[in-house]
């Protein structure tokens, strides 16, 4: 690792020195590294494994625009790390909280299934009819039509926050009712 990073270090002080050589056998020895990484924190994240690239991408183009700040007299694997690491970040808040989930792990049980409405559909149905329209609306939407607060709040003409305070109530309100029952 030393090595490696003594050679990226020499390879950046030529590229900046105007190398134009050095700064592409820079990028060819650090874009697979930058790979692996971004692989390994994303699948550490929940996220598909195949997104790296576009982190990657990003990385590098940090890394080409931000490349005048580098202190010479500093190493660059840290300078660099912090750069993956910043826009890593970036990428996973950009994306959510999503989980990937690979359907065919469920193939059985979903072709096991009736046509139509199932028990659980039916039971969800019956507790959402309990709560008052609003917060019905917003929990159907969101909880059940997987739409987003921003289509929500347009389809209801309401404000994100309130949507967001009818989604909060009406989860409260069906917690409490479930864990009487």
């Amino acid at each position: 690792m030393r090595d490696r990073g003594d050679e990226w270090t020499g390879l950046m002080r030529s590229a900046l020195a105007g190398d134009d050589a050095a700064y592409q056998r820079l990028l060819g020895a650090v874009a697979p590294v930058l790979r692996a990484n971004a692989r390994r924190a994303l699948v550490r994240a929940g996220q598909p494994a195949d997104q790296a690239e576009d982190i990657v991408q990003d990385i590098l183009l940090a890394v080409h625009l931000k490349r005048h700040t580098w202190d010479v007299k500093a190493p660059f694997a840290p300078w660099l790390f912090a750069i993956a690491r910043n826009k890593l970040i970036d990428a996973l808040r950009r994306r959510g909280r999503r989980v990937f989930v690979n359907i065919d792990d469920f193939s059985e049980t979903l072709a096991g299934e009736p046509a139509g409405e199932t028990v659980p559909a039916r039971e969800v149905a019956a507790h959402l009819q309990s709560l008052p329209a609003r917060q019905r609306d917003v929990l159907q939407s969101i909880a059940v039509d997987s739409a987003s607060i921003k289509a929500t709040a347009a389809r209801l003409s309401m404000s994100e926050g309130a949507v967001r305070v009818a989604l909060h109530r009406g989860l409260a309100t069906l917690t409490a009712r479930l864990r009487k029952e």
